[in-house]
């Protein structure tokens, strides 16, 4: 049975979710289902294919910051990075791991809905944070089902926080729920108190509020994908001197400087602008209203990429005589119209510009169908849209330098036309994607998608082949990083079942030379 703890917004809410996680992680309360459970793993798994392809493709941040983590080893308990047995501090181990599996954008998105309940923001978020629990896990020993535990509860307190405040009205990154999160979680696992977790978490709002100007400009930089590891690192930190006895500003969802109350004022005195809403056990937690990428894209194109290649297996022809197809109108709803179809974004030069364009998204995997259909040779892949979903999913390969140029991207992109639905289609989100695709072509005619709600990987997609689809999808951006994926995709596939020694070694894998 599904069970909840409500804090009101006349309470001290930063000192309850303190309490909270501490009780969750001691096993005070009923528990999540073994769904639930299952569902935590595979998020996690797809986050580590995310890291590890971002460290072997050489990408900038992960890099970089993965070497700093490694300048600063320590001799007793610590952290590790991924592939390495080299014990770190903690707060640098979070800071490059979070890195990593941010920053091909790939892992999985929230979009902050709750109907249940009627808070429904629509505030986005990404699993992101998972290494903050196994930062706290390696250094508490904790077995590998304790650790479940703490990523879940986790995503349980950033996510609700997402249904209930939107971050993004106020040009606020969403990553600053992920750190009130991550605070609390890793204060719970190492023994700190709910003070000194209230004392945490007031040290990250008041100190180290992340605004969207990270995000802002025609291309963008490495600090887009770096932001919520960034604010894990100071979130371990923040924690860790709490625990050593800094005392941070006290009850800040109520604090009327903070940025809660600042820009929602309460209708009365001493509250904050929301009660919080966290599940204590049964099926309903957060992360079952989380989606997954199956591919590197902005998660809003998902809509637009379902239809197209639901279009794309029904008439083939498309691909085969792409010249006779003059023009591919695509009807979207806010925001995904102002953020995907931002007009900076038709010429985009970096990865990280090129993955949040639609024109570019949908541009490419045209191609790459162009590309299929005259490269395919008999006995043929079937043309149903689950093979075409594994056979022409995005990776990093299709983000540089020479795919960003591509002649036939390129041309395909000026055929794009981007629309926006209007209240028709804004009404429908944050509950899906409501997006709608079609392909005017010479032979064809008009091909249309109609209205896509809930693609692959939705959290309510009803046909959903999720299991296929991300095991495809980690094959294909680990196939080049390690020399044994399987080996790795088991290694992360069973985490749930492994001893805390174990739990110790999870990142001590090789990279393929």
């Amino acid at each position: 049975m599904d069970s909840f703890l409500v804090l009101p917004k006349n309470t001290n809410q930063a000192r309850g979710i303190g309490q909270y996680a501490i009780d969750f992680l001691n096993d005070r309360y009923p528990g999540p289902s073994e769904e639930v459970l299952a569902r935590v793993e595979q998020f996690h798994a797809d986050s580590i294919a995310c890291g590890v392809a971002a460290l072997a493709c050489g990408a900038n941040a992960p890099r970089l910051l993965r070497d700093e983590a490694l300048s600063y080893p320590v001799n007793g308990p610590g952290a590790t990075v991924l592939g390495s047995s080299q014990a770190v501090q903690p707060e640098k181990a979070v800071l490059a791991n979070s890195s990593a599996v941010r920053e091909l954008d790939s892992n999985g998105t929230n979009f902050g809905y709750n109907p249940r309940t009627g808070y429904t923001r629509g505030e986005f978020g990404h699993n992101d944070f998972y290494p903050v629990a196994i930062a706290a896990a390696q250094i508490a020993g904790w077995d590998g089902r304790k650790t479940l535990l703490a990523m879940l509860c986790l995503d349980e307190i950033r996510g609700r926080l997402a249904e209930c405040f939107g971050l993004k009205d106020y040009k606020i990154d969403h990553v600053l729920h992920g750190g009130i999160a991550s605070a609390a979680v890793y204060g719970a696992i190492l023994g700190a108190t709910a003070e000194q977790i209230e004392s945490a978490i007031g040290m990250v709002v008041a100190h180290y509020v992340p605004f969207r100007a990270i995000r802002h400009g025609h291309q963008l930089s490495d600090s887009k994908g770096a932001s919520a590891a960034i604010t894990a690192e100071m979130a371990v930190t923040a924690m860790r001197r709490a625990m050593n006895g800094f005392v941070g500003p006290a009850d800040i969802f109520r604090n009327p400087q903070a940025v809660f109350c600042l820009f929602e004022k309460p209708t009365k005195k001493d509250e904050s602008p929301f009660d919080l809403e966290l599940a204590t056990g049964g099926h309903d937690f957060a992360i079952m209203g989380m989606h997954f990428k199956l591919g590197l894209y902005e998660h809003q194109s998902a809509g637009a990429i379902g239809g197209l290649l639901a279009l794309l297996a029904q008439h083939p022809e498309v691909a085969a005589d792409w010249q006779q197809l003059n023009k591919i109108r695509i009807t979207i709803y806010e925001p995904a119209f102002s953020i995907i179809g931002d007009p900076h974004k038709r010429d985009p030069r970096t990865r990280q510009s090129a993955d949040h364009s639609m024109v570019y998204i949908i541009a490419t995997l045209l191609r790459k169908a162009i590309e299929r259909a005259t490269t395919v040779t008999s006995p043929a892949r079937p043309n149903d849209e689950i093979t075409l979903w594994q056979d022409l999913v995005l990776l990093p390969a299709d983000y540089d330098d020479a795919a960003l140029l591509h002649p036939i991207t390129r041309e395909l992109m000026q055929r794009i036309e981007f629309v926006h639905g209007g209240p028709e289609y804004d009404q429908k989100y944050p509950d899906g994607i409501p997006t709608t695709i079609e392909l005017v072509h010479a032979t064809a005619g008009t091909l249309s998608s109609g209205l896509v709600m809930y693609p692959q990987g939705h959290a309510r997609c009803e046909r959903t082949h999720l299991a296929t689809l991300l095991a495809a999808k980690f094959e294909r951006l680990t196939e080049n990083a390690v020399t044994d994926v399987a080996a790795l995709y088991q290694r992360f596939s069973t985490i749930g079942a492994k001893t805390a020694a174990e739990i110790c070694s999870l990142y001590e894998f090789a990279f393929r030379q």
